[in-house]
Formats: structure tokens, sequence, C-alpha cells
């Protein structure tokens, strides 16, 4: 069974993609659901939500998977035919490199309430985990964390950079 972590819930801050991508300030909510974790609330010095980025692998991922990011229309959190080409193509990809696990990360565009955001990016990375485990790659493998709008792709606020930020990335992790 899933469980939703909130990490931090004191406050709100602007993180942009320029620096590390997975610990996040201390002051930003973040939901992280992991099926290894046990009962406890879990912070990001537990052992069970360790997101610690492997840029290498996540370079060979992004090179025999063709990409790490899947994109979602406006509000929705479906899969359309390419991202589960994408997907499939990940899921090939873990099941080749049994020793790794995902973190799959999921974004919205600005738009909506920060809790709104939470909430749609973490039913777009459930809608790709769910892909990868339909597709072979064990659960215990994946975690889910949503950032909301908190770590867009694109800065701007016009169709073009919305669309960019409608994503869920899967981050190669140890």
């Amino acid at each position: 069974m899933n469980r939703t972590i909130f990490i931090g819930m004191t406050g709100l801050a602007l993180v942009t993609g320029a620096c590390g991508r997975k610990t996040p300030p201390a002051d930003v909510a973040v939901p992280v659901t992991d099926p290894a974790a046990g009962g406890g609330a879990a912070t990001a010095t537990d052992d069970a939500v360790d997101l610690v980025e492997l840029p290498g692998m996540q370079a060979d991922l992004v090179a025999k998977a063709g990409s790490d990011t899947v994109y979602f229309g406006t509000d929705e959190f479906a899969l359309d035919a390419a991202s589960r080409a994408t997907l499939t193509a990940q899921a090939r990809w873990m099941l080749a490199n049994p020793s790794v696990r995902g973190s799959i990360e999921g974004h919205a565009d600005e738009r909506g309430t920060r809790e709104y955001n939470l909430a749609l990016g973490e039913r777009r990375a459930n809608s790709a985990k769910d892909f990868l485990v339909a597709n072979g790659v064990p659960v215990a493998r994946l975690t889910v964390i949503s950032w909301g709008k908190e770590r867009p792709a694109a800065v701007g606020s016009d169709e073009s950079a919305w669309a960019q930020n409608r994503r869920a990335v899967t981050v190669v992790v140890r």
C-alpha cells in the first residue's frame, strides 16, 4: 500500500532546476510515496527515502531510452502514446539495470494552487510508475515524489513554458 509523506511543512520556496534536484529545501512541503517505507514519518535523511541522483546512470538512461521525461496535457495525468513509448523504453533500461532505483518526479505548471499542483504532480508520477510496474519493473525499485509547481523546467507564463512544466521525470537514484 502506498502512503504519502509530507517533508517540511513550514513554508514555500521556489527552486529552479539549476541546483540539485533531489533534496528539497527544509521549508518546502513535498509528498513522497515510497512503497518500501515503514510506519513512521520519513524525513530527507531517512534511509527509506534516499534520493541521491546518479548522473552517469541518468545519462545512460537518456541515451538508451531516448528521454527521462514524459509530458501531460493541462490538468491531465493520463499517458498518451508518446509517453507510453518513452516509458516502455525506460522499463527495458531499468530491467537491464537491476541494481538501480528510480524516483519518478511529478511536476505541474504554475497555474493552480500549491496543494492542487502537488496532488496533480503526484498523480502524474504515479501514472508513470504504474506503467513501469505494468512493464515488469519491481515496485520496490520505484519511489514517487511530487514537486508540484516548485521546480519548473521552463520559466514563463505562457503555453510554451507551461507545456514543458507538465511532466513526470524518471531520475536514477541509489
